[in-house]
């Protein structure tokens, strides 16, 4: 019984290590606008932000491109996924932080820590008129 329960314990440390050298598992973060474009352009091929803003803790981001697209970008299990916005989009900002609705209900709301918060609730809740212009 010993020497089994060494065996196991000898195979969990050793499975431990090798997903700490893959670098498996952990608790991503966006660290810097050249990851807001690295994930952009995952989450739609040729999305060339102009313009991000990533959230204090780097859980998530959001992004603008040239087209005046805003993508929302939000940290999903240990990796991250995100979504373009469109005229269902809401946002509303408050002291600092920001909760963005995409309209999609899979994908939740996201709430971000942003200094600039009101500046991106406004573009986000502009996108309907951009639509119909």
């Amino acid at each position: 019984m010993l020497l089994q329960t060494a065996g196991s314990l000898v195979a969990i440390l050793a499975l431990a290590g090798l997903a700490w050298w893959m670098k498996l598992g952990g608790t991503p973060q966006l660290a810097d606008e050249e990851d807001v474009r690295r994930i952009a352009a995952e989450v739609d091929d040729g999305f060339v932000p102009l313009a991000s803003a990533t959230d204090r803790e780097g859980r998530a981001a959001l992004a603008r491109d040239a087209q005046g697209r805003i993508m929302l970008i939000k940290r999903h299990g240990n990796r991250f996924a995100g979504r373009l916005l469109g005229p269902g989009a809401r946002a509303r900002a408050d002291a600092g932080t920001l909760e963005v609705d995409c309209g999609e209900a899979r994908f939740g709301r996201v709430v971000l820590a942003l200094g600039d918060a009101q500046a991106w609730a406004e573009a986000i809740d502009r996108l309907d008129e951009v639509r119909h212009a």
